[in-house]
């Protein structure tokens, strides 16, 4: 048999595969898609019902903590803790904990919220590196702002040092570059209430990078003039508002962004606190949570909530990005790594049968199997084997697949929660669909795949984070 005709076998065999691949990931996707159109339909739907007034009044609106890890942001820290201070909510408490910062962040805190050293000792419930200071304001209506100055030891040791100082049943994980809108703790939170077996929920990130801020609050939102920005924007939408939207309907979902998570103290130290040895601090937590809470079985929720909106900075260079992509694929890899008996395990009902292994072949595996098939096209094409009828056929289909069901996804989160007003920033938005799906995917399942060859040969450390300060509402005129 000549390699030729082993080529060709092997080519149709192939074929056959990503045939099923694609029909497969095809199939989920609409599933997890409808799931959510449902669930946010619903959510709008509701929206009059809720008096946010009343919870924030009630006697039964649990305090909580929000827990902010900063590592060099000097440039954004002062307009966050703001942001974070200003927030409705009827009680909580701000810690931001410095971690080993050699830049200005902790001498621009002091300055801005007039900090103080006191002396404050906690029992440390979860090791971390040492304390070296605590800082507490001096001003009255900063009074629930607490400073932790340690020793640098990456972010998840930053956020148990955070719970160990923490008074209140309920923690907020969240970014220290983020601002909350006003309400988004009240919204956040509202799982908790409905059911009590909730552990953990996380709300929407959105862009904002392009968007005018004042004292911590959104005052204008634009699409910008980055296409990095733009494609980011739509990959947020679909991801935030449509993929955990629907995993959370099936109740499969297994991240919660670090930039913007509530949780359960008390479950959170049954299974000991962030672990510091993670790549992905945020995936990795929530998934062990499942894993500990279906072992001992117990009943439990994890919930996304489409209208809790926090705003994050997006990588404004490719440079950047990459970096970030680069330490998401790694963090993921490394999760499914350690909780790798989770895989079509029926112990561990959705999370086992269906959101792993989704994580698995299309999140893990994916770029892999992209890159196989470019190379299988390559070798059909100088065999002659490739019919480019056919080629062009499954290609444009492909493309019109892909682009319709963006369009779709974006089109209905507009619609529903309207976040841009302006007609040019909505043909920005629609622009940028197209060169996501072309272009941007491609470019984006590179770096997965590179990422994991690199976590596998060692690398595995974040990295810095690129900072921009927030863009600056213009002055009103008086």
């Amino acid at each position: 048999m000549t390699f030729e005709h082993i080529f060709t076998s092997l080519n149709g065999v192939f074929a056959g595969f990503i045939a099923f691949y694609l029909v497969a990931l095809t199939a989920i996707t609409a599933i997890i898609t409808y799931a959510a159109a449902k669930t946010l339909q619903d959510d709008k739907k509701f929206e009059p019902l809720r008096d946010l007034n009343v919870v924030m009044r009630s006697p039964l609106c649990a305090p909580i903590t929000l827990i902010a890890p900063a590592f060099n942001e000097e440039k954004t820290i002062v307009e966050s803790v703001h942001s974070l201070l200003k927030l409705r909510y009827g009680r909580f408490e701000v810690i931001v904990v410095n971690d080993g910062s050699n830049d200005a962040t902790l001498r621009r805190l002091i300055e801005e919220f007039s900090l103080v050293r006191e002396t404050y000792n906690r029992e440390s419930i979860i090791p971390t590196k040492p304390v070296s200071a605590v800082y507490f304001s001096t001003q009255p209506h900063f009074r629930h702002l607490i400073v932790i100055d340690k020793e640098n030891g990456g972010k998840a040791d930053a956020l148990n040092s955070g719970i160990n100082y923490s008074r209140y049943p309920y923690f907020c994980a969240i970014d220290a570059d983020s601002l909350l809108e006003s309400d988004a703790l009240l919204r956040i939170m509202q799982p908790f209430y409905d059911d009590e077996t909730t552990v953990a929920t996380g709300g929407v990130l959105r862009l904002v990078n392009a968007c005018s801020v004042n004292r911590g609050h959104i005052t204008e939102v634009s699409m910008g003039r980055s296409l990095i920005v733009w494609m980011q924007t739509v990959e947020y939408i679909r991801s935030f508002q449509f993929a955990r939207c629907g995993w959370d309907a099936v109740k499969g979902l297994l991240v919660i962004s670090g930039a913007f998570g509530m949780f359960r103290k008390d479950v959170v130290l049954e299974i000991g606190g962030y672990r510091a040895d993670s790549v992905g601090e945020d995936i990795e937590i929530v998934v062990r949570l499942h894993r500990h809470l279906r072992e001992i079985k117990r009943p439990y929720r994890v919930s996304f909530v489409p209208s809790a909106i926090c705003w994050t900075q997006a990588p404004p260079t490719v440079r950047a990005l990459r970096r970030q992509r680069d330490r998401w694929q790694r963090g993921l890899f490394h999760t499914m790594l350690i909780h790798h008996k989770l895989i079509f395990n029926p112990t561990y009902g959705v999370i086992g049968m269906l959101a792993a292994p989704f994580v698995l072949f299309y999140e893990l595996c994916g770029p892999w199997i992209e890159f196989a098939g470019f190379l299988a096209f390559v070798g059909a094409t100088y065999y002659g084997l490739l019919n480019s009828d056919v080629f062009i056929l499954l290609l444009g289909t492909s493309i019109f697949l892909g682009v319709s069901l963006t369009l779709c996804i974006v089109g209905l989160e507009e619609a529903i929660y309207t976040q841009f007003t302006s007609m040019r920033d909505t043909l920005k938005l629609t622009a940028a669909v197209f060169l996501e799906t072309i272009g941007f995917r491609q470019m984006n399942s590179f770096w997965r795949g590179i990422a994991m060859i690199e976590y596998l040969f060692g690398k595995k450390t974040w990295g810095n984070v690129q900072r921009a300060r927030f863009k600056r509402s213009k002055p009103t005129p008086p």
